[in-house]
């Protein structure tokens, strides 16, 4: 089966309420490996903070999974259900990625490290990871990887294809960030094979704007049944949009929101709802993940080429004067009450 033709992707976007919402990590996690580990999962603070975006008026959530985490299908499964069920409980549809090219190269299983005082997203890690993705395009990686990530892919596809409580499948985000380039377009081709292999009720996309290299931007927007696309600078947020009309099918932002660069909720929800396009800030609570504080910390500790200091259990969150991402603390309070005022009117009047 194939891709959805401009008129099956219009009446699916067309029966949703306007699409809003933002990438969810709970505070308690680093990254998505310790989000849904056996260990460290905790439906109890996803409910609590998943019913703080619900309070927002967002009706989705962006969620990334991990292909390391098929390696326990029955009990990752198990746990992405409660994830799923506490989402239908209210009335929050998730979209799912499945790879990722962003931030550390070498993802592993079991404990992840400790974040790093003050630094965005330190402990984030890539799916499948650069090592991976660039042995698939040199044809070097082993057999064996390959048809363990296809396995990822086709069974949680299959197993999840007509779940109602699934808004929609994300492929792969951002392929060819961090350096990686075209060299992901390899995986990128076989991914959307697999894909389509399943063929799952629900819409499935990559982003356009987000992606580095044009064959891997090129793939996405011959292959996404609605188009997606990230977009952080408020000035370049109008010209992306007009840009992508030319698709003539649903767009969907599914990356937005850095203050330093404009693109508040302020500027920006009033673009997206004028222009009836779906949107997912990054970020609602400000926990280990730490992406209130801006990418140029990522920098910075690289600039210093050591170590800084690590956060540990109970540790107190610092904060930034001017907040990059996120909405909330952990205590649940607003990093700026009239900001939330102002997304719980907009998105009331959805």
């Amino acid at each position: 089966m194939s891709k959805w033709s401009i008129e099956k992707s219009l009446n699916w976007y067309n029966q949703n309420n306007w699409i809003v919402g933002c990438n969810y990590l709970p505070s308690n996690a680093i990254n998505q490996l310790e989000m849904f580990q056996k260990e460290t999962f905790d439906a109890e603070i996803n409910k609590k903070e998943l019913s703080w975006a619900r309070q927002l008026g967002f009706n989705s959530v962006r969620v990334y999974l991990h292909d390391l985490l098929w390696t326990d299908p029955i009990g990752f499964s198990e746990r992405l259900n409660i994830l799923l069920d506490i989402c239908a409980s209210l009335e929050i549809k998730p979209l799912l990625v499945l790879f990722d090219d962003c931030h550390r190269p070498y993802p592993k299983l079991g404990e992840q490290p400790k974040p790093v005082s003050g630094v965005h997203n330190s402990g984030w890690k890539q799916s499948p990871g650069m090592a991976i993705v660039n042995g698939i395009h040199e044809e070097q990686s082993n057999n064996l990887e390959i048809i363990r990530l296809k396995k990822f892919v086709t069974e949680i596809l299959s197993n999840f294809k007509d779940d109602k409580r699934i808004l929609m499948w994300d492929l792969y985000n951002e392929p060819g960030q961090f350096g990686i380039g075209d060299k992901s377009l390899t995986l990128l081709e076989l991914t959307w094979e697999w894909a389509y292999e399943v063929r799952p009720s629900q819409p499935l996309t990559a982003c356009l704007d987000g992606s580095v290299g044009e064959g891997n931007i090129k793939l996405n927007a011959e292959n996404s049944d609605i188009i997606t696309f990230h977009t952080y600078e408020g000035e370049k947020l109008q010209e992306t949009i007009d840009k992508l009309k030319v698709h003539k099918r649903p767009l969907i932002c599914t990356e937005y929101m850095a203050r330093e660069f404009g693109s508040t909720f302020e500027f920006s929800l009033p673009i997206f709802k004028e222009n009836n396009i779906g949107c997912y800030n990054w970020g609602l609570v400000a926990g280990k993940s730490q992406t209130h504080f801006g990418w140029s910390t990522i920098l910075d500790l690289q600039k210093k080429k050591e170590g800084g200091k690590f956060l540990e259990d109970g540790d107190e969150i610092p904060e930034p004067e001017i907040w990059f991402h996120d909405i909330l603390r952990k205590d649940g309070t607003a990093y700026n009450e009239k900001e939330v005022e102002f997304i719980k009117a907009i998105t009331a009047r959805s």
